[in-house]
């Protein structure tokens, strides 16, 4: 989607910052609204958000750029639970089967996920592909493809990707393949992917995240650019494919481009962690929003 938020932007920035800022009014959906924090990374070319994960304490994350950068490090939240402050080490690079960074087309890293035992897998959407990432020093290793990643728009790829409790992983593109009016969800159990479902898509959003909650549903976050701004979705969908509901649509420029989701629960329920890719652009953010969901 870079060259559409080139354009977005390139628009944006003619009409002034405040077409970003957040709207006054309030999301509508069921989700409640906790807070959002500006994060200002140290480190050389800081930005590009593409996803989130966070442990189950809300406070301990991982994030992963859209350029192979990759970063852990721990939330400061206040006593309401909205996040004040981050504390992070330098980001690492991703490295190629090879080990050396990851380069091009082929170092457009969107979609992260790591299971409850340490493991963790990339989506990639310039050149479509999930990978796992190497333990204990050991290089990254290709999963096998389904043959609609081959199909994928070059620019509208795997860009979200989740893993369940019994370690399936969940992923999907961000827009529709050519020729087809929904979006499959693509599950791999450990030896091949299969088509779990399929969801409708529409009213301009596409993918930019998911994650499976503690609940075991599945947690799907789009967003839109309407000229002026992104508004963002967040879905909720059990894992056969029903029970579909709309916890959140914000208004345009609530928040930013708005592109990982990291579904967690404390003493008071659910919760969502999102944030946001600032697209190298000045006048974006890298924002961290929290909201509460309902059980």
């Amino acid at each position: 989607m870079r060259r559409l938020f080139l354009r977005a932007s390139l628009l944006a920035a003619s009409l002034g910052s405040a077409a970003l800022l957040p709207a006054a009014s309030r999301p509508g959906g069921e989700a409640t609204y906790v807070g959002t924090h500006v994060w200002h990374g140290t480190w050389r070319n800081f930005g590009g958000m593409s996803a989130i994960e966070m442990a189950d304490d809300g406070l301990s994350f991982t994030a992963m750029s859209d350029r192979s950068a990759i970063v852990s490090g721990r939330l400061l939240r206040d006593e309401a639970g909205a996040v004040i402050g981050v504390v992070t080490p330098k980001a690492d690079r991703l490295l190629d089967r090879g080990g050396d960074p990851l380069q091009g087309k082929r170092a457009d890293s969107e979609g992260l996920a790591i299971a409850a035992d340490g493991r963790v897998w990339i989506s990639f959407e310039g050149d479509t592909r999930v990978r796992q990432q190497g333990r204990d020093g050991r290089l990254p290793f290709l999963l096998p493809e389904h043959p609609d990643f081959a199909r994928m728009r070059d620019n509208g790829g795997l860009e979200a990707l989740a893993v369940d409790a019994e370690n399936r992983l969940y992923t999907l593109a961000e827009r529709p393949i050519p020729g087809e009016r929904d979006l499959a969800l693509h599950r791999f159990d450990g030896h091949r992917w299969e088509i779990a479902f399929r969801l409708p898509v529409g009213d301009g959003f596409s993918v930019s995240g998911a994650d499976i909650g503690p609940d075991g549903r599945l947690y799907l976050l789009e967003r839109d650019f309407t000229g002026l701004g992104f508004r963002s979705r967040l879905r909720r969908i059990d894992l056969d494919g029903t029970g579909e509901t709309v916890l959140l649509t914000t208004a345009t420029g609530t928040h930013d481009n708005l592109e990982g989701v990291a579904i967690w629960q404390d003493a008071q329920g659910l919760r969502a962690t999102m944030i946001a890719d600032d697209n190298g652009f000045f006048f974006q953010e890298t924002q961290i929003v929290d909201y509460r969901l309902p059980d």
